[in-house]
């Protein structure tokens, strides 16, 4: 068994919300990822953790269906309850999986957000796409979420660009989150942001994702906020899953080498 199928910690009688298995794409030797296999529960927080180059953004591009894998299968259960192929779908039901029940936090916010269009505006739109089309209940949406993330529900009618890093930030995750999704994907959500900042948005974080019962992939280079965030963690190296396991076990105890590295926070190029 690899390290990543490890990861079932659920009683035989759970069904999984996601489930991955030999997810596979390779640029070149070592570069991507290969042979990836775990299954996500409702609920919970998986983390990817690893140096640069190791294959984390790759498999989160994966796993968000934004670009086809060379081999392997990623299912999700819908709100039904009949798993779906996600490479099996066309890619207007993959953009429309990602504008409904999935949501994504990029690095860099202004990757997020609609730059051209106000706060509230940039909040109301993924409702819109799930047919809500009455302005006062978008309008209020949108400020029930700016009080949400802790943002001036005033400034709902500001352009994002007037805001700070870390507003801009919290707008992008009141935007995926209004629409109540059941699983996000977030890559390096606090990078770039000033300690302060970063501690803040995690806190926020940390209570919204237990507070809404989310599912949550998200990748980071930070182990300070795969302990704070994440239930478990997958440790990836040139393109391989290492090792798998609960955060706290991994984080306290590691077993492969380049775990431990990484935990003393020892790299080596």
């Amino acid at each position: 068994m690899s390290a990543a199928e490890k990861l079932q910690p659920h009683s035989a009688t759970a069904q999984p919300l996601f489930s991955v298995r030999d997810l596979t794409r390779l640029y070149g030797p070592e570069k991507g990822c290969q042979g990836v296999s775990f299954d996500l529960y409702p609920g919970e927080v998986l983390g990817i953790v690893g140096e640069s180059g190791s294959g984390k953004s790759t498999l989160l591009s994966l796993l968000s269906g934004r670009c086809p894998p060379d081999r392997g299968t990623v299912s999700y259960r819908n709100t039904d309850g009949h798993p779906l192929d996600l490479y099996s779908t066309s890619e207007a039901q993959r953009r429309t999986l990602l504008r409904t029940e999935w949501g994504f936090v990029e690095q860099n916010p202004r990757d997020g957000l609609r730059m051209g269009v106000s706060a509230g505006a940039n909040i109301g739109e993924r409702l819109m796409a799930q047919g809500v089309r009455h302005y006062g209940e978008l309008r209020a949406a949108g400020i029930d979420w700016l009080r949400q993330v802790e943002i001036d529900p005033l400034r709902i009618d500001d352009l994002p660009r007037t805001f700070s890093g870390g507003m801009q930030q919290r707008l992008q995750i009141a935007r995926n989150l209004v629409s109540s999704p059941r699983l996000i994907f977030m890559d390096e959500p606090t990078g770039g942001l000033d300690v302060s900042v970063q501690a803040r948005l995690l806190d926020l974080l940390r209570g919204l994702v237990r507070e809404l019962d989310l599912a949550v992939v998200i990748v980071t280079h930070d182990l300070a906020v795969a302990r704070l965030l994440a239930d478990r963690l997958m440790v990836m190296r040139r393109s391989h899953v290492v090792e798998a396991g609960l955060t706290d076990q991994i984080l306290d105890d590691p077993q492969h080498p380049y775990s431990q590295l990484l935990v003393s926070s020892v790299l080596q190029p």
